[in-house]
């Protein structure tokens, strides 16, 4: 029997990758990072970068794959073995970045920085590449249809408000149909309070659950 796997109720996912450099002892990091869905994605995304810098001395990789990070790989690409590639997949797994690929690109300035040396600037390239990305979370929830009589839309719509959510779609026919994705933690309280504030008039159904681009509660 397969084991279920736990629910990670949020996560952080790059919107747009960007390009981070620090200098160490002379030596340039650059990290670049990139969105990815596949392997596939990471494995392409990782040789386009290796071409671009083609005379780096190492070019090294990580990326990591699915909400609970089901696949990750890491390259140290000929620097000293768990100083480069597992530092930075570390970075992306502390901070919850997935579907992301990382590539740091090192010219090496003269001077070996050691083990502890390396691993610093491999994790504090990332960071920086982190730092010149757009990201934006990911969050597990549900969809729910919410239907109620023109007396209690007003109620509902405070109620959504009130908890920094909003309405993905809605329909004002005989009733009122109103579409939300709430955080799956809110879900039992959301559907507690809409029917109180509502006097039990309002039917609410769930639709699907699953991830969600969180932009105020609407599902992107």
């Amino acid at each position: 029997m397969e084991k279920e796997k736990r629910i990670i109720e949020e996560y952080t996912v790059l919107k747009e990758g960007g390009s981070g450099e620090i200098i160490e002892k002379k030596s340039r990091f650059i990290a670049t990072l990139c969105p990815v869905e596949s392997e596939e994605e990471a494995s392409a995304f990782i040789e386009a970068v290796k071409k671009k810098y083609w005379d780096a001395r190492h070019n090294c990789s990580a990326f990591v794959i699915g909400a609970n990070a089901e696949l990750t790989r890491c390259s140290d690409d000929g620097e000293p073995s768990g100083t480069a590639g597992r530092p930075m997949l570390e970075v992306l797994l502390t901070e919850r970045i997935r579907n992301a690929a990382v590539v740091v690109t090192r010219y090496f300035g003269g001077t070996l920085l050691g083990t502890g040396g390396l691993v610093r600037a491999y994790t504090q390239a990332v960071k920086e590449g982190l730092r010149k990305s757009r990201t934006a979370q990911m969050r597990y929830g549900t969809k729910l249809r919410m239907e109620t009589d023109y007396n209690g839309v007003g109620k509902l719509l405070h109620l959504l408000e009130k908890r920094g959510l909003k309405a993905a779609d809605s329909e004002y026919g005989q009733a009122v149909t109103l579409w939300v994705t709430a955080p799956f933690s809110q879900k039992e309280s959301l559907i507690k309070e809409a029917t109180e504030a509502t006097g039990g008039k309002c039917r609410i159904e769930e639709e699907e659950n699953g991830y969600y681009l969180d932009i105020g509660g609407k599902r992107q």
